[in-house]
């Protein structure tokens, strides 16, 4: 391996089919030389949501090209790799045995080391990707499948301060959209009929504020905004709007009081750390409300705000390259045995909680 570790990663664990390739030079600063990404949203949509069997069908279908044209774009031979990484959990079984096994047999034709990714895992190194961030930083990953606080330690140490215990935010906002009657994926949608609706219009709760922990409700908020709809019957364009405001108004408001609890339980952990960092990741960081409340907290509490862009924020692979690149640089290799796992925590000393959306390994 040379001072310039190069890395092929794939990821499979949902509905997309991405390879990619990442350079860390030896002074930790990385490169992304492709990224290449099939999104599956049209298989997917006549469902209002993932089907695990298209899913998997569709990464069988495409994986092969995707990683040829990673390849050919990075302008390198299988030979000139350092390692081959890809995301072995959390996530729908399926897909990611697909995308995982590829990575074994490209690591055992080429004679490179194999780098199984925890694809939470690749979410929460990004931002040292972009730039430098040192250890330790708060991170707020949420997405479709996931929404909790870790605090990253290092690579492969993390501590959960907290875990949505029923539905994960993105799934939330979907299943408002669907309740209104808009398409798959349905937060943009809610997000953008949102900003010309009358967020005071309906007056829905805020699931655990005040709470001296750092988790997460949004079933219950769901179920009132349901009433909410039930209750008017037949709806106008301006009652869906007003819906989605008064929706994502109590999303953020909730958000504004969790981060607040999150970021007095970091410093009291590392009082040392004068400016900590705060990342955050996944499909739903892109929500423009939500990324005022992150910046007005990042004003208030000093911290430094880092939200990667909207292409490595949702499912990738060049996220998960750079993890093993991360991985590989302190000697973190896996055997081809390893196994693909629909659930796979980040911080395995925490006791699991159940019921948090519908992939894996929320806990």
């Amino acid at each position: 391996m040379t001072s310039r570790t190069l890395i092929l990663g794939i990821e499979t664990s949902c509905d997309e089919t991405a390879a990619a390739v990442v350079a860390r030079n030896a002074d930790g600063k990385g490169e992304i030389l492709s990224n290449v990404v099939l999104s599956q949203l049209k298989d997917h949509a006549p469902y209002g949501g993932v089907v695990p069997e298209i899913a998997a069908r569709a990464h069988v279908n495409h994986l092969d090209r995707l990683i040829a044209q990673a390849m050919s774009e990075s302008g390198l031979d299988y030979s000139e790799l350092d390692g081959v990484a890809a995301t072995a959990g959390p996530g729908l079984l399926g897909g990611v045995i697909v995308g995982l096994t590829m990575a074994k047999a490209i690591a055992l034709a080429s004679g490179k080391p194999l780098i199984a990714v925890n694809h939470l895992e690749g979410h929460a190194l990004t931002a040292r990707l972009l730039q430098h961030v040192e250890f330790p930083y708060l991170l707020l990953l949420i997405s479709g499948g996931h929404t909790q606080f870790q605090v990253v330690e290092g690579v492969g140490k993390y501590h959960r301060l907290g875990t949505t215990i029923d539905d994960a935010l993105g799934e939330a906002f979907d299943k408002v959209a669907k309740l209104l009657g808009l398409g798959y994926p349905g937060g943009p949608q809610v997000e953008q009929l949102a900003r010309r609706g009358n967020p005071q219009r309906f007056d829905l709760p805020r699931p655990l504020k005040g709470r001296k922990d750092c988790n997460f409700s949004f079933s219950g908020l769901k179920t009132a905004a349901r009433e909410v709809v039930n209750n008017l019957g037949s709806l106008t364009d301006q009652d869906v709007a007003d819906v989605c405001a008064s929706f994502e108004a109590a999303v953020a408001e909730t958000m504004a009081d969790r981060l607040k609890m999150a970021v007095h339980l970091f410093r009291a952990a590392h009082p040392d750390v004068e400016n900590p960092a705060l990342i955050v990741a996944g499909g739903v960081a892109a929500n423009q409300k939500l990324k005022s409340v992150f910046e007005r907290a990042a004003a208030v509490h000093g911290l430094q705000l880092i939200v990667p862009p909207a292409k490595l924020c949702t499912d990738n692979a060049a996220m998960i390259a750079w993890a093993g690149a991360e991985r590989l640089a302190l000697g973190l290799t896996d055997d081809l045995g390893a196994p693909a796992r629909a659930r796979w925590p980040l911080d395995a000393a925490q006791a699991p909680v159940y019921g948090s959306g519908k992939l894996g390994g929320k806990a």
